[in-house]
């Protein structure tokens, strides 16, 4: 089994991603989803934490540019950017959602210099907009981002356009549609239901 399927598989077997069908799960936004997303839980889980490091491992190892510096989008992305920065052996920083109020005002935390590479790291890509804001930060200051990685994405077009937009790129250690197929392979869910799902998903898209 793909690291993509097997982080699938356990991702929904934690509950860290839960499945409803009847769309009986309300997000913050007020959109009536089928789908809940809580990649955190995945830090109380030892092996499945470590497969996600493993997956993110494999992913860089491809890129033909390496990272200097593994950054964390905070506050999901902290701990999963920091077990992969420990087994890269690389420096690791993480990047505030906004700079502090007070303090020296750091919106990043760590030591990175203008001119080095980094990868950042996100839990989980919706819109893809707080993982954009991340990057787009990290360029602010001279850095060269080569690209954002998440655990799992819903795959909405919104987020691949405005990633593209900003020539910035973007991949995910599994999807909505590959764990779906799963949940449709082990019966969990009926091939009408599969259907409803990937229309509910497909509707967002384009909203």
């Amino acid at each position: 089994m793909s690291l993509a399927k097997q982080i699938a598989k356990d991702l929904y077997k934690i509950e860290a991603i839960q499945i409803k069908p009847d769309r009986s799960f309300t997000w913050t936004s007020g959109i009536k989803s089928p789908i809940y997303c809580d990649n955190r839980l995945t830090m109380s889980y030892p092996e499945i934490r470590n497969n996600i490091a493993d997956a993110f491992v494999e992913k860089i190892k491809a890129l033909p540019v390496q990272p200097d510096v593994i950054a964390g989008c905070a506050t999901a992305g902290i701990p999963h950017a920091a077990w992969l920065a420990e087994k890269l052996g690389l420096p690791m920083i993480y990047v505030r959602a906004k700079a502090k109020a007070h303090g020296k005002g750091n919106q990043i935390e760590g030591k990175i210099e203008a001119g080095q590479k980094v990868i950042v790291i996100e839990d989980l890509i919706s819109t893809g907009g707080s993982s954009l804001n991340t990057a787009l930060a990290l360029q602010e200051e001279g850095i060269e981002v080569l690209g954002v990685m998440a655990i799992f994405s819903y795959g909405l077009e919104k987020a691949k356009t405005e990633f593209a937009a900003k020539q910035i790129d973007l991949s995910t250690i599994t999807t909505f549609d590959i764990l779906i197929e799963q949940l449709l392979e082990k019966e969990a869910i009926t091939k009408k239901e599969q259907e409803s799902l990937l229309e509910w998903r497909d509707t967002l898209a384009l909203g």
